[in-house]
């Protein structure tokens, strides 16, 4: 049975301390987070404490808290012969500075509150700076999901920007696509399918291949009609991703 203490309130700690929670190898003996009332809901479940001073003794501590305050909050700890994590896909293993073992335990996924996800299918990236820390750390991520991979620090932050241009440059342009629609009192709905078909076609082929549309077919008259339709803000983000495909299907505008 591995013992952690999860530290934080935000999505991250919310869902894995809710499948953590589930789990039959795993005992939460205890959640902190500095604002009490964003765990409050966990009262009735387990510990809950906002005093940095009254942590339980665990096996693992993870820090599931906004990249900035790692470095702050990890300091605080005092955590001998202990292992202590972060949950960032961004920041690197040293950002701990806790005296500790240390290590990472990065969920690759988007987070929201008000949303289920599947934990099993979510990959788990962890890194720690030693075997024996890196083994509870692979024992830990096999209780909720299906998917470990080992990867370091420098791996984990280049992924990371991977990360925001597939998921969250993908949102904002389906928030552009959604305004769009909405000015023109279109419903949204119309253009899930080819949403579905854009993220399902990837499975099976390579972005490079999957690439369609008048950027890469050179038509200039639809790109034209295009910008005349568009805000500025559009206009440039239009012209910067037309561009870009442009130059990778050997055309320049």
């Amino acid at each position: 049975m591995i013992k952690v203490v999860i530290l934080g309130g935000g999505n991250v700690a919310f869902h894995l301390t809710k499948h953590l929670l589930k789990s039959n190898a795993v005992t939460v003996a205890q959640v902190y987070n500095r604002n009490l009332s964003s765990i409050a809901y966990l009262k009735n479940e387990v510990p809950i404490t906002s005093n940095i001073n009254e942590l339980k003794e665990a096996d693992v501590y993870i820090i599931a808290v906004a990249d900035n305050a790692i470095a702050p909050l990890s300091s605080q700890l005092i955590c001998n012969n202990k292992l202590v994590v972060h949950t960032s896909g961004g920041s690197n293993l040293n950002e701990l500075k806790s005296q500790s073992n240390k290590g990472v335990f990065y969920p690759l996924q988007t987070f929201s509150k008000d949303r289920e996800v599947d934990f099993s299918i979510i990959p788990i990236c962890i890194e720690a700076t030693n075997n024996n820390d890196l083994k509870i750390l692979d024992l830990l991520a096999a209780t909720i999901s299906k998917k470990i991979y080992h990867i370091n620090s420098k791996q984990r932050e280049k992924l990371h920007v991977a990360a925001v241009f597939v998921n969250n440059f993908v949102n904002y342009l389906y928030k552009i696509g959604h305004d769009i629609c909405e000015k023109e009192h279109i419903p949204f709905e119309i253009l899930q399918p080819l949403i579905k078909e854009t993220s399902q076609k990837i499975n099976e082929l390579t972005p490079l291949a999957s690439q369609t549309g008048p950027a890469k077919r050179n038509d200039t008259k639809t790109i034209k009609k295009h910008m005349a339709m568009l805000t500025k803000n559009q206009q440039e983000i239009y012209t910067l991703l037309t561009n870009s495909i442009y130059n990778t299907y050997g055309k320049k505008l």
